[in-house]
């Protein structure tokens, strides 16, 4: 089975980034929530056919990815508690949290080894068990292995990303690239996958040599430079810049843990200094300072991801500052707001209801999150749901779904790796639009 997640992509008001950085950077997502496995664990694993667009749930297109065998790992370890939680999780829900980490384990490796294949059914349908109605048996396949990148994250609300902690979700391509006595085991996939048993432990960058990729994300200009680091030694675990005289720590680019939000040397400058802490939260390369310039092409960037050369010098590897000295002048809107839940008009067969809430909001746009719940009493394919946007917004783009508009038509289809609501169960999928954030959309209706 097939279940790609989706990741929020963090827009903040351009101008308050500086400030906004030690709201979270410092306490919560920093320090992360979960511990690596103690040692090799054993999880269903799933596949998904490639990382979304612009990026993948870490802040990278998937061209840009070091490795194309890549995998994703569970956002949240809430056994038969399929709700969706604000991404990063902060206070009280980082309980809630799964080995994705809010973003931290982004860009490390994990060693991956196939086990056994299930004779029954597993579907990671919720509230039912793994493998029902057969039992997990051992063939040719068993001990193959592969090494793999996390480039993505599994938010879905199924068993596999809610109940099982150690659950892997492995890029389809990678399936038949499994190694065993020396070569590619070339046939697992389809007829002897049933979502099998996989045993897997974080491990170091395989042949690891060179330096750092930096590059910045699309719309990335001097008020809003979000970067993406890549080809890392082991992980990301942060990144401080270098901002009127001082260490300063950036912001994670929402939950995608290998993008952070910077500044420049000065305010409003283009030139920028960077150093990045690994998975142990220790300064990579005795505190290696890596400078470079936002591209003059980048008013803003337009492509998903523009790198960047840079220079290095050896650096001091002094605790950043905790409180950033740049104050704003005004202030940015960081509560969301919720448009109460709609029951929309269905058609002939169909219920559905509609929960839209607003993320984030700054002078001119927006991002906003839309929950859909079958609310019939059969599943619900190709699910569609259309709806009127208020005067004066207009879609920027999407993720979670297919999301188009035609004037103030939006129509927001189901994405191809997940074409059916069962009775009751829920999708999730996101937008930014231009104009205002204080009215939300009317004429919803479901088909």
């Amino acid at each position: 089975m097939s279940y790609v997640r989706r990741r929020l992509l963090a827009i903040l008001l351009p101008g308050f980034l500086v400030v906004l950085c030690a709201f979270v950077s410092l306490t919560e997502q920093s320090a992360g929530a979960v511990s690596d496995p103690p040692g090799p664990v054993t999880g269903n694993a799933t596949y998904f056919d490639g990382l979304g667009a612009p990026y993948g749930g870490c802040g990278l297109p998937q061209a840009n990815l070091d490795s194309q065998d890549f995998v994703a790992l569970n956002v949240y370890n809430t056994p038969g508690d399929y709700a969706f939680y604000p991404r990063p999780l902060t206070g009280a829900n980082l309980s809630k949290a799964g080995l994705w980490n809010n973003g931290l384990n982004c860009g490390r490796y994990v060693q991956v080894e196939i086990s056994d294949y299930c004779t029954g059914t597993n579907d990671g349908a919720p509230n039912q068990a793994f493998c029902r109605n057969g039992s997990w048996v051992s063939d040719a396949y068993n001990g193959a292995k592969l090494t793999m990148l996390v480039a993505d994250s599994c938010g879905d609300s199924n068993g596999w990303c809610r109940d099982d902690p150690y659950h892997l979700d492995l890029s389809k391509d990678s399936l038949n690239r499994f190694v065993k006595n020396g070569g590619a085991i070339g046939d697992m996939y389809p007829n002897h996958w049933n979502n099998r048993h996989v045993t897997w432990s974080f491990v170091p960058a395989p042949n690891y040599s060179g330096d750092i990729n930096i590059g910045f994300l699309q719309g990335a200009q001097v008020w809003w430079p979000a970067i993406s680091v890549s080809h890392l030694a082991n992980g990301i675990h942060g990144v401080e810049y270098y901002a009127n005289g001082a260490w300063q720590p950036a912001q994670m680019n929402g939950d995608m843990g290998q993008s952070y939000v910077i500044g420049g040397t000065t305010s409003g400058a283009s030139q920028f200094q960077i150093r990045v802490r690994d998975a142990t939260d220790t300064l990579i390369n005795g505190g290696r300072v890596y400078s470079f310039s936002l591209p003059t092409a980048c008013s803003p960037c337009g492509a998903p991801y523009t790198k960047v050369t840079y220079t290095t010098a050896q650096g001091p590897t002094s605790t950043p500052t905790a409180t950033p000295t740049v104050t704003p002048t005004a202030t940015p809107t960081v509560t969301p707001t919720v448009t109460p839940t709609v029951t929309p008009t269905g058609g002939t067969g169909v219920s559905c209801d509609v929960s839209h809430q607003v993320a984030s909001s700054w002078q001119g746009g927006f991002t906003a999150n839309v929950t859909v719940k079958n609310t019939g009493t059969t599943a619900w394919n190709n699910w569609t749901i259309t709806w009127t946007a208020p005067s004066g917004v207009t879609l920027v783009n999407g993720w979670g779904s297919t999301v188009t508009s035609s004037g103030a038509t939006w129509t927001i289809k189901a994405p191809t790796w997940a074409t059916s609501l069962a009775a009751g169960a829920t999708a999730t999928f996101g937008y930014q639009a231009n104009g205002p954030s204080t009215a939300g959309p009317s004429g919803i209706t479901c088909s």
